[in-house]
């Protein structure tokens, strides 16, 4: 695996997190294609949009979020390994953010009743 646009320690972690979970570089399809949505001229005359396959599992992961391609490559692979890990069981980042809005919207709504009574 090659390095992409990020600092070397997001590549670092990267590459521990893809042994860690036995996700080898040649288990990925990679293919690229035009993004869409702001960037101007630079999003419509390159191919920044990375769409990654990891063909045991089948998951599957497009990214556009930066004009950059480099640096979607980067992202694409960091949330096919978040699915994947998600898929084992393991809680990820974002699963506890969504379970943390969750806890606080109930903690809101039983305040709301409470008033209301």
């Amino acid at each position: 695996m090659t390095g992409f646009a990020v600092s070397e320690a997001k590549n670092r972690w990267l590459r521990q997190k893809m042994t860690e979970l036995g996700v080898l570089e040649e288990d990925l399809e990679e293919t690229f294609a035009r993004s869409s949505g702001a960037g101007g001229q630079h999003v419509n005359k390159t191919s920044t949009c990375v769409h990654l396959r990891h063909i045991p599992s089948g998951i599957s992961v497009i990214c556009m979020a930066e004009r950059s391609q480099s640096v979607n490559r980067f992202l694409a692979r960091r949330e096919l390994l978040e699915r994947i890990e998600a898929g084992m069981g393991v809680k990820t980042a974002q699963m506890k953010r969504i379970e943390r809005l969750q806890k606080q919207k109930d903690r809101r709504r039983r305040r709301s009743i409470r008033k209301d009574a």
